[in-house]
């Protein structure tokens, strides 16, 4: 997900956003413990999109 496309996200969208990707990281991590993924690069991409709406949610919050 890119930047400009999350800050046309709403808080209340940013906050629901977070929680999905959260748990896809978390699945991923877990099912490349038990057996290596397809593309691991999915892991790096989502981890990043997580960071880039934690770090959205964390701009408005300071605002």
């Amino acid at each position: 997900m890119k930047q400009s496309e999350i800050k046309e996200l709403s808080t209340g969208d940013l906050q629901t956003k977070f929680a999905e990707l959260k748990k896809s990281y978390t699945e991923l991590k877990f099912a490349h413990a038990i057996q290596p993924l397809d593309n691991p690069l999915q892991i790096r991409t989502v981890r990043r999109s997580v960071a880039r709406v934690a770090t959205e949610l964390t701009k408005r919050g300071l605002q």
